[in-house]
């Protein structure tokens, strides 16, 4: 880092259930000395991220150094919200060696990028990289190529298939503004998915950038952090689909949360999951289930039809023992009845 006053940031982007929480969480771990603090933004009103990381707080870590700004993308609540998150954690005592912002699925990358230039932070922060994550067995399934002729082929079977679709934008977008990717999710993928990942990455990011497999959130810290890449002052190399706009809605994804009591069968549920996520075109399904007759709480992820659960917890004392869900769709996909009906059987 060239001014030693200037607190380096990581930045983690990446698409819905690409792995985001799982790495902040090893680098938590991980820390072997180096005081972090962490902001996590999330989509929707209920925070399941936030408090899996304060799970993970140690004392170079802790909980009070770990803050959630929940329901809204944080790229458009700058002002709001992450200016003053960020001199919060400016203020500590002892001042944290390097902060993370794990930013919602849904976020765009580069307008976060312009806000360390406000004047009450820009001379105390600088980005020391944007990490962005890809799930490599979605990425070689072709759902966010820009390979025209096999969205044409995809357009053919289904005719209300848009190519264009505010995912691919997102997922183009994070990629730009990368300075490292981390190919995650390689095990379910295999080599020849890993490859054709790869080759789609490189085909989508308009400058070469470091690409590297992880299982598991598994990673040398020293490979996340330190980059010294001063992302800010190079805006202009990472080109966005909304550059020009002054802002960006997120119309068109919508979430709800769903809550009931104490679950049966956890594999019931999953089972409900997958197919609700086919039948509605669902994209992510995330929360925590009370197993009835169960002293741990159940928290299920879920990316599409891929759905993992384990138990992370014990029930606190006099905590209520119920099943909160996220469920995260493109707007018009969102069907209240429909998911109720779904997930409740």
């Amino acid at each position: 880092m060239t001014d030693l006053s200037r607190i380096p940031v990581t930045i983690v982007t990446g698409f819905l259930g690409a792995g985001k929480t799982t790495l902040v969480s090893e680098l938590i771990r991980r820390s072997a000395g180096r005081r972090l603090a962490v902001v996590v933004n999330e989509f929707g009103t209920l925070g399941i991220d936030g408090e899996i990381l304060k799970g993970c707080a140690i004392p170079d870590c802790p909980a009070e150094n770990i803050v959630e700004l929940a329901n809204g993308c944080i790229c458009c609540t700058v002002a709001d919200d992450f200016i003053p998150t960020v001199e919060q954690l400016l203020a500590l005592d002892p001042r944290p060696d390097h902060i993370v912002i794990e930013t919602s699925g849904l976020a765009l990358p580069k307008p976060l990028l312009k806000a360390f230039d406000w004047p009450a932070i820009r001379s105390r922060i600088t980005v020391d990289g944007v990490v962005a994550l890809a799930d490599a067995e979605a990425v070689a399934a072709g759902r966010f190529a820009p390979d025209l002729a096999r969205l044409e082929a995809q357009r053919a079977a289904d005719p209300e298939l848009d190519h264009d679709t505010p995912l691919a934008e997102l997922f183009e977008d994070q990629l730009a503004c990368a300075d490292l990717v981390l190919l995650t999710k390689g095990d379910l993928a295999g080599a020849e998915g890993i490859a054709a990942a790869r080759a789609t990455i490189a085909a989508t990011a308009p400058r070469p950038v470091p690409v590297v497999e992880l299982v598991d959130g598994r990673i040398d810290p020293a490979v996340v952090l330190g980059l010294e890449a001063t992302a800010e002052d190079d805006i202009a190399a990472r080109p966005s689909h909304h550059d020009g706009a002054d802002d960006h809605e997120h119309d068109d994804f919508d979430s709800l949360v769903h809550q009931a009591g104490e679950i049966d069968d956890p594999a019931d549920l999953v089972a409900r999951i997958e197919a609700m996520a086919r039948d509605q075109d669902i994209l992510r399904v995330k929360g925590h289930a009370a197993v009835r007759g169960k002293p741990m709480r159940l928290l299920v992820q879920a990316v599409g039809a891929r759905v993992r659960t384990q138990y992370d917890r014990p029930w606190r004392p006099g905590e209520p023992r119920v099943t909160r869900l996220v469920v995260i769709a493109e707007h018009d996909r969102i069907d209240p009845a429909a998911i109720g009906a779904a997930l409740a059987g």
